[in-house]
């Protein structure tokens, strides 16, 4: 079969493979050395196959490249291997230990007695096996079936790649489906989207069409329903109005709504998806959060009604022995929050930057650190979780540390029947928190311990479902310390002024030019000038006037990926300026990966113990071994090249993406092209990140719009509600 039909570009090369060089049995990788058609020399082909063996012919499509260490080399995208027809291939194939139960030893025997014949003869008439010397009942009966799976596995990959999935994501499917991969995918084509990272929703759809499952099926039906709700979902809701759910599932599938609402009904009726009214309106939610919502309503007013565990304390000597202890001198409005606080079981600490939320943490542990209590901190990030540790002199956890995360059984080993063990839970960067990990969270605490909950609700909500912080403090059920106050030595800062007036709604004030400050506005008329000032703010003018790193210590953030100054795209200027790609790089999933290059994981790994958001410095790049190092924070962390989707170039990121995480200078593009994206939320969010420098870049338009806008997108969860209603 040749793959050139839809790729004409592509060349093509057959051959024998004479020798197999390297095969990662995991994700399929292989370098072979093959025999080619009208090649002088051993022709080195690299790419993906679940089995492969030396005496095999080879078909591949794909394209010649110059390595720098190992010389020309054909880049298959498509390898088929059929069985070789030589005498010497086939013993060469057989003595590879391919098929089980026959060596070099029994392959000679085999060649000797059958000639090419041999695979007609384990194929058709296994029988006539035990004519050969050696070769008994049970060894003819492991080779057969040996032969057996071999063909599976041929017919699997050929079978997937008529249907367009590339080989390497075709081996992922052969390891998680197996030998019934065929069945399964005609069964249930859209079980790819939802095992296999990398084929999304459509590719799934696509591949329905073509192994004949109909437009208005139930099956597809029942995916695309379930597909809306798990985009929702990226969106941050826990659910969807039912005439929203509807229209945009008939819309994703191009059916009439009419013929979506009966199969909703039967997946309602089923308890697959749950039916219930959100502030009096119709809603369906994912059970999973629906129940997860419900559950953290129910442990939180259990937690609050009982009483903290460090017992009675006399405030009024506590303040003073903490200000002598610490050397500082607590506000009134710090000295109130201390007495909220410290009389509730449960309590939330928000504000702004500069309100003294850290003095009052530090004292606050230091007051219940001397009634010898077992004390526990963490935050969502690993940056959040070290700035914790620093500013407090407590060990502070990621979350997923704190929980204990097991790959294998894909849960937390941390639960009700094995809590943490503490009597004081202190979590901050609580806005970050969505509700399946507050859920989690909440299942580990033991029932005798105190919570206290520090975020700033004006900061952008979760990534995930939810909006956990917002909905605890307005329901007004629990105690919360709300710092209002900017101390003096804050006040000085212009960030922390500026994001404080963008907060009511103001427009930051700017330093003039001759001045020295920490915060700056550069316009840029058009987007290709934006990026233009950009490249040159942090390749030359910060480094020179401020002595920052460009790589390690400046960060652009943007309000979104896409568009000429979205995050995608200044990322490959910024490499192309900082960081251009030597010979030794790696092109995978659209992008070129070289050493020193700054990059993030975009999705929680735990085997890597990498998470969503981690950012990087790719240290080492393989090519033999087709893996590459990128080093967190003094940690390395191996990927094979097939598992590059899981990061990005991060010299730019999204503002969503940088939350949890502070850096010494931030540049923010603002171009009226991000309108979609242009609210006050992300823009305090984005100014807040930059510890001692932040620059805009951009129309002034733009910003006077996110400063404007104030309306958050509404989630929808039912958090709020439960909460008031288990407290009523």
């Amino acid at each position: 079969m040749s793959a050139t039909s839809s790729s004409p570009q592509l060349d093509l090369l057959t051959g024998l493979i004479e020798r197999v060089t390297y095969h990662n049995t995991e994700n399929g990788y292989c370098v072979l050395r093959v025999k080619a058609e009208r090649q002088k020399d051993l022709v080195t082909v690299v790419g993906h196959a679940s089995m492969i063996s030396a005496g095999e012919f080879i078909q591949a499509s794909g394209t010649w490249m110059n390595d720098k260490n190992y010389g020309p080399q054909f880049k298959a995208n498509y390898l088929n291997t059929t069985a070789p027809n030589t005498e010497e291939g086939i013993e060469k194939y057989l003595a590879s230990g391919m098929i089980k139960g026959i060596g070099p030893v029994y392959a000679k025997k085999l060649v000797k007695a059958f000639g090419s014949q041999v695979f007609e003869v384990i194929e058709t008439t296994p029988h006539l096996l035990r004519n050969v010397e050696g070769i008994g009942q049970y060894r003819m009966n492991t080779i057969t079936r040996a032969w057996d799976d071999q063909k599976i596995i041929r017919e699997i990959m050929v079978f997937l790649y008529q249907h367009g999935i590339s080989t390497a994501r075709a081996v992922r499917i052969y390891k998680i489906f197996g030998a019934d991969a065929i069945r399964v995918i005609k069964e249930d084509p859209y079980c790819l989207a939802r095992e296999i990272r990398g084929i999304g929703f459509k590719s799934a759809d696509q591949i329905a069409q073509k192994v004949g499952i109909a437009k208005d099926s139930p099956l597809r039906i029942r995916a695309g329903i379930s597909h809306v709700l798990l985009e929702t979902m990226d969106e941050g809701h826990c659910g969807l109005p039912i005439e929203v759910l509807l229209t945009s599932t008939a819309q994703t599938l191009e059916v009439p709504a009419d013929i979506v609402k009966p199969v909703l009904e039967t997946e309602l009726t089923a308890g697959e998806l749950v039916g219930d009214t959100l502030e009096g309106e119709a809603c369906v939610f994912l059970k999973g959060l629906y129940l997860a919502e419900t559950l953290i309503a129910k442990s939180l007013k259990r937690l609050f009604s009982g009483k903290p565990p460090w017992g009675a304390l006399d405030i009024n000597k506590a303040i003073p022995w903490v200000e002598e202890r610490l050397s500082i001198a607590l506000a009134e409005s710090q000295k109130e929050a201390l007495k909220l606080i410290l009389n509730s079981k449960v309590s939330i600490i928000t504000g702004g930057p500069g309100v003294g939320k850290t003095t009052l943490i530090k004292s606050l542990l230091k007051i219940l650190a001397a009634k010898h209590l077992e004390i526990l901190l963490t935050a969502p990030t690993g940056r959040a979780a070290k700035r914790l540790s620093e500013t407090t002199g407590f060990e502070a956890k990621t979350i997923h540390r704190l929980l204990e995360y097991d790959p294998e059984k894909n849960n937390f080993k941390k639960n009700e029947e094995e809590p943490l063990e503490c009597q004081l839970l202190v979590v901050d960067e609580v806005s970050m928190l969505d509700v399946p990990l507050m859920h989690s969270l909440l299942k580990a605490l033991p029932p005798q311990a105190a919570l206290i909950l520090v975020g700033d609700i004006d900061q952008l909500p979760s990534v995930g479902p939810g909006a956990v912080l917002d909905a605890l403090i307005k329901s007004e059920v629990f105690t919360v310390a709300r710092l209002t106050e900017i101390f003096r030595q804050a006040a000085q800062s212009q960030i922390i002024s500026n994001a404080h007036r963008i907060n009511q709604g103001l427009m930051p004030l700017f330093a003039q030019k001759e001045d020295k400050s920490d915060f700056y506005f550069i316009e840029s008329k058009t987007p290709e000038e934006c990026k233009d000032k950009i490249l040159e703010l942090v390749k030359n003018r910060i480094p020179k006037a401020f002595s920052f790193d460009p790589i390690l210590e400046i960060q652009v953030l943007c309000p979104m990926n896409r568009g000429g100054v979205g995050a995608r795209s200044l990322n490959i200027e910024l490499q192309k300026a900082l960081n251009p790609p030597a010979q030794n790089r790696v092109e995978r999933f659209g992008s070129i990966y070289g050493v020193g290059d700054k990059v993030m994981q975009i999705a929680n790994n735990y085997d890597k113990d990498a998470y969503n958001g981690d950012i990087g410095y790719i240290r080492e790049i393989h090519q033999e071994e087709q893996e590459l190092k990128v080093d967190y924070e003094g940690r390395l962390v191996s990927y094979d090249f097939g598992e590059l989707d899981e990061v990005v170039l991060a010299y730019a990121t999204t503002i969503h993406k940088a939350q949890g995480s502070e850096y010494p200078a931030v540049v923010i593009p603002l171009m009226m092209q991000h309108y979609p994206m242009l609210k006050r939320n992300l823009l305090y969010t984005g100014i807040t990140r930059g510890k001692q420098l932040v620059i805009l870049v951009g129309q002034k338009k733009a910003l006077a719009m996110a400063v404007r806008d104030q309306q958050a997108k509404k989630r929808y969860t039912k958090l709020k509600e439960w909460v008031r209603h288990d407290a009523h």
